[in-house]
């Protein structure tokens, strides 16, 4: 694991600083989907850690695998 990466806890609350030219679904059989369905700034909840260095995130229009990269924590 690199040193930059960063650790979220099931439960956080994480809003989305970039996004990738693809996204994929955090379902059984993941799917790859254009990110222009997402937006930067929106806000969702850490679900799971997936291999890879993926995280699962909720989101308002489903769950994604979301690298640490493309996120960060909400603090309020």
């Amino acid at each position: 694991m690199n040193q930059d990466a960063k650790n979220f806890q099931v439960g956080d609350r994480v809003k989305i600083v970039a996004l990738p030219a693809y996204i994929k679904t955090a379902e059984p059989m993941p799917m790859l989907r254009s990110s222009d369905i997402l937006t930067v700034g929106e806000e969702g909840i850490v679900t799971d850690r997936r291999p890879g260095g993926y995280w699962g995130v909720r989101l308002a229009q489903g769950a994604f695998l979301l690298e640490s990269q493309y996120i960060e924590a909400v603090t309020n």
